[in-house]
């Protein structure tokens, strides 16, 4: 492209490169944001319309009322050990297939599922975890009295991490890639064993897609609503059970909103402490 001379030039090449894009971000995450930010100032009207007055009355019932930080606490908490069992499960998995000679087949293995609708599989969970389902039916194989896993906070954990564990393979998969072995190879040298050579030598190189692949699993985990939902049962409500709940059969989109922006806050919060622990090159990891 020819170098702008003028202004004008200058601001024509902006508006053609970056401004399609910050065009569709303006459209589709600004003025809903902010939209959804003014509602969640007003009132719930007598007909679950919107209304006036305006005022922070809506994060103050969130925040005074025991039964929704409870809700925050449940969807932190099952979030959080979602995310430590994919960490427990991922890891290892990321690189097994680095150092595979069939990388890009178990890559595939790994992002099939994809191809699939998220409702599906989890409507697929239930076929496993119901009363005479595959699950129910291997006990019976040995003798044993079917279990209630459905609805449960098993079947929720288990649903949760199958569906997120991609996300924290893919990106500690490319940390992996990136792993310099001759640090490996001069802690050995140096008379180290091996836990402690991995730890020091190994383990550093792959905090980066650690963290991004946590990020990215904890995030969605703590907003999730439909695997709560159909594999919860009612039992297991999480902010994404309780946001539904307000925009669907209590229409309260006031209070709804700010239920909405207090999930946001939590999201910005992790992001903002990630990049205060990896910096912008982290942050270029998770796009």
């Amino acid at each position: 492209m020819r170098e702008a001379t003028t202004p004008w030039e200058r601001l024509r090449q902006v508006l053609f490169t970056v401004g399609p894009g910050a065009l569709w971000l303006v459209i589709f995450v600004l003025v809903p944001t902010l939209v959804m930010l003014v509602a969640s100032l007003m009132s719930r009207g007598s007909l679950g319309q919107l209304a006036p007055p305006l005022g922070l009355h809506n994060y103050l019932r969130f925040f005074s009322d025991p039964l929704f930080i409870e809700i925050i606490g449940r969807s932190l908490w099952i979030g959080f050990w979602s995310s430590v069992l994919i960490m427990l499960l991922g890891y290892p998995l990321a690189f097994y297939i680095a150092q595979s000679r069939y990388k890009e087949a178990l890559l595939l293995l790994v992002v099939i599922p994809f191809f699939t609708n998220f409702l599906i599989r989890v409507y697929a969970w239930i076929v496993v975890f119901q009363k005479e389902g595959l699950l129910n039916s291997l006990i019976a194989v040995f003798g044993l009295a079917p279990a209630e896993l459905l609805p449960s906070t098993l079947a929720v954990y288990v649903a949760t991490v199958y569906t997120y564990l991609p996300f924290f393979v893919l990106p500690l998969y490319a940390a992996v890639e990136r792993i310099d072995w001759s640090q490996l190879e001069a802690a050995y040298d140096l008379g180290a064993r091996p836990v402690r050579a991995f730890w020091e030598a190994i383990f550093p190189q792959t905090l980066p897609g650690l963290f991004a692949g946590f990020l990215l699993v904890f995030i969605p985990a703590v907003g999730t609503f439909v695997i709560a939902d159909l594999l919860g049962g009612g039992k297991v409500t999480l902010v994404g059970n309780l946001i539904q709940l307000q925009f669907g059969s209590a229409q309260n989109w006031a209070f709804g909103s700010a239920a909405s922006m207090v999930l946001m806050a939590m999201v910005l919060l992790g992001l903002w402490l990630y990049t205060r622990t990896q910096g912008e090159k982290g942050l270029d990891r998770l796009v």
